[in-house]
């Protein structure tokens, strides 16, 4: 097969799915576009362990980190194609704007690393404990 009809039955595929080929994959040369779709196809379009509403959700929270509006609007649309509401839009949104923050914040302050991930497994152990506690009593 030659690249030409590599691309043609990418292009196929890429039809069949979405009802066009976008035009980003037109900008593809042919030495990767067939790697690129296979690729793009396993992370964005096919079944995996987390469903695909909170897939879109994660993606949109790293595209508002990242600032890319391409990604934004893409996520975006596709979470509210997979069912997300307005709320968990934001949601997503606030918590990436609140990770990247943290983020900073402690990267810029220099915040001791041993120290942090110690903290962090007590707490996981309290609130785990807590859990219990309340299944325990329910």
């Amino acid at each position: 097969m030659d690249r030409k009809t590599d691309r043609q039955a990418v292009y196929q595929e890429i039809t069949d799915i979405f009802g066009l080929v976008p035009s980003f994959f037109k900008e593809l040369p042919d030495t990767t576009i067939e790697a690129e779709w296979r690729l793009f196809k396993a992370v964005q379009v096919d079944d995996g362990p987390i469903p695909q509403k909170y897939r879109e959700l994660i993606g949109l929270g790293i595209a508002a980190v990242t600032k890319c509006r391409y990604c934004a609007f893409y996520h975006t649309a596709l979470a509210k194609l997979f069912g997300a509401t307005p709320d968990e839009i934001e949601a997503a949104v606030h918590y990436a704007k609140s990770s990247a923050g943290w983020s900073a914040y402690l990267n810029g302050m220099q915040v001791n690393y041993d120290t942090f991930t110690r903290e962090v497994d007590q707490a996981c152990d309290h609130v785990r404990s807590q859990m219990s506690q309340q299944q325990r009593a329910a």
